[in-house]
C-alpha cells in the first residue's frame, strides 16, 4: 500500500472582517462590524457613465439592510473619473443621489 505524504503549510490568512478602512468623512470603520451580512463591494466615480447606479446601490442598500450592506470604494483608476476630494465625493453622492450606504475613502491610482 502506497502512503501518500503531503506537507501542508499554513499561510496567515486576513479574512475580509479583519480590514479597516477609512470612510469619506475620515472615520475609521471596520468590516467586522458586517458579520452576518452580505457585503457588496462596489468600484464607484463621479463622473462615470455609470454613476447613476449610485440611486439603484442606495435602493438595494435600503430595501435589504438588515442583511446585506453595500460599500462604495470611490476611485480614480480609469480616466481621471473621481477627481474630488473626500467631501466632494460624500456630498456629491449625499446630493444627487441620497447615498446612506458606507463609503471609503478615495483610493488614487497613480497611472
Amino acid at each position: 500500500m502506497k502512503t501518500l505524504l503531503i506537507a501542508m503549510i499554513t499561510l496567515a490568512f486576513t479574512g475580509i472582517y479583519d480590514f479597516k478602512l477609512t470612510s469619506l468623512d475620515g472615520k475609521p470603520f471596520d468590516l467586522a462590524a458586517y458579520k452576518g451580512k452580505k457585503i457588496l463591494i462596489v468600484n464607484t466615480a463621479s463622473a462615470c457613465g455609470f454613476t447613476p447606479q449610485y440611486a439603484d446601490l442606495e435602493s438595494l442598500y435600503e430595501k435589504y439592510k438588515d442583511r446585506l450592506v453595500v460599500i462604495g470604494f470611490p476611485a480614480n483608476n480609469f480616466m481621471n473619473q473621481e477627481k474630488g476630494t473626500n467631501a466632494e465625493i460624500a456630498a456629491f453622492c449625499k446630493k444627487n443621489y441620497g447615498v446612506s450606504f458606507p463609503m471609503s475613502e478615495i483610493g488614487r491610482a497613480h497611472v
